[in-house]
């Protein structure tokens, strides 16, 4: 799936907190329309390779360019134009807890837009249609199930038809069928919006859904890129025994 030029290409990425290096020369690309699963361990640096992409935090040492624009060069002013073409969904959903869901999807709209009302509100209730949330406008969060509030969040996140989504632990807390439901809404929304996908996940469910790569991070670098069935043949043995649920070696008594 590789194009000539990837929407986002990441070199030598360095991360480092209180003296750990977290990301250590990271080298990526993600290509346009594609959906890249990262996996590794609790601890691994998969939530701080997300927030790079997005320029929530600024790397060390290293570049991360989107769509060729290298974000650690922009400032925050200038990277609010990007985060109308990259939105991330985080693992809470982050719903404001005082507006309905209404509120809650227009609110990019009317941060970001100068639409008038009645346009605000037809794109309002195409997103809550994509995910499939038709007549909820006027419950609060707290009114939702978990799994609704995270649908109430996708919903949001693509309310500017993003060119990019970012997942940081779309499926914490849910049931299985509840989570396979998320998983078919983040396979749909983002194949009908045309938009990239970057996902963070544990959910090997998940993974084998939407992925049309995933890549394991581990000790700051990704030790595998490529898809379910290549890591699936056993090429990597730590790669092989995450995928299949198998403690590491070291772990075994």
């Amino acid at each position: 799936m590789m194009a000539a030029h990837p929407l986002f290409e990441i070199r030598g990425l360095v991360k480092i907190y209180g003296g750990r290096t977290v990301l250590d020369g990271l080298d990526f690309d993600v290509a346009r329309g594609e959906c890249l699963v990262v996996l590794g361990r609790s601890g691994s640096g998969k939530s701080v390779t997300l927030r790079q992409l997005v320029g929530l935090e600024r790397p060390d040492a290293g570049s991360v360019r989107f769509d060729g624009t290298d974000l650690a060069s922009l400032s925050e002013q200038e990277l609010y134009p990007l985060r109308r073409r990259v939105a991330m969904l985080f693992q809470s959903g982050a719903l404001f807890d005082s507006m309905n869901v209404f509120e809650n999807v227009a609110f990019p709209l009317r941060e970001h837009t100068r639409e008038p009302e009645a346009e605000i509100a037809r794109r309002v209730a195409e997103k809550l249609d994509l995910v499939h949330l038709e007549g909820i406008e006027e419950r609060l969060p707290s009114q939702l199930s978990g799994g609704m509030r995270k649908r109430v969040a996708l919903a949001r996140a693509i309310a500017l038809d993003p060119e990019a989504v970012l997942f940081d632990e779309p499926t914490t807390g849910l049931d299985p069928m509840t989570s396979a439901s998320i998983a078919g809404l983040i396979r749909d929304t983002t194949r009908q919006l045309g938009a990239t996908a970057v996902v963070v996940t544990h959910d090997l469910a998940l993974t084998r859904h939407v992925a049309d790569r995933i890549a394991f991070l581990d000790a700051g670098r990704f030790r595998f890129v490529g898809t379910w069935a290549e890591a699936a043949a056993g090429a990597d043995p730590l790669v092989s025994r995450f995928l299949a649920g198998q403690p590491e070696e070291e772990d075994v008594a």
